[in-house]
């Protein structure tokens, strides 16, 4: 059985919306989104959604532990494109302004956060950094092809000189 999640309550229009912050993502309840849209929001409704977009969670709904589909915040702002209509223009003010920022504020500033991973591109190569407490972190092993061919240097690079020097010339 899956963890049972705590839920952030929010109100708009006198109709509840449960919202969870999970591994830093937002997730809502499609059925308290469906409500606020106006829709049934079911399974058959998001299907169109990437599967990375939608799942089932074991969420505490008033007290009681519920399965409950809920939809990332990619997938919130593909259904309100999905199902297009002007009125939903405030909803995805409402969503993006309020409750997002309230869900990420509301983390413990003890909470030990998670490394992220990103790409550099460059046309000669791809490269991948870890982010870790506010800092680019960058695989050893990759370091050579970094200051190897540097562009803007025409002098012999320093890792170079010392992988030449380590070998014996």
């Amino acid at each position: 059985m899956s963890e049972l999640l705590n839920p952030t309550l929010f109100t708009r229009h006198n109709v509840h919306l449960h919202a969870l912050l999970v591994e830093n993502q937002v997730w809502l309840c499609a059925q308290d989104l469906g409500r606020l849209m106006g829709k049934h929001l079911d399974e058959r409704m998001t299907r169109k959604l990437d599967t990375d977009q939608r799942q089932m969670m074991l969420v505490d709904v008033y007290g009681e532990a519920k399965e409950r589909l809920m939809v990332s915040e990619s997938g919130v702002y593909a259904l309100l494109i999905y199902h297009y209509c002007p009125e939903y223009r405030l909803l995805r003010e409402w969503l993006t302004h309020q409750v997002v920022p309230a869900l990420r504020d509301a983390r413990p500033s003890r909470m030990v956060e998670r490394p992220t991973l990103s790409v550099l591109d460059w046309p000669s190569m791809s490269l991948c950094m870890l982010h870790w407490q506010d800092e680019p972190w960058i695989r050893l092993r990759d370091m050579p092809c970094v200051l190897a061919d540097d562009p803007f240097h025409h002098h012999e690079s320093w890792w170079r000189k010392a992988s030449r020097v380590i070998r014996g010339f």
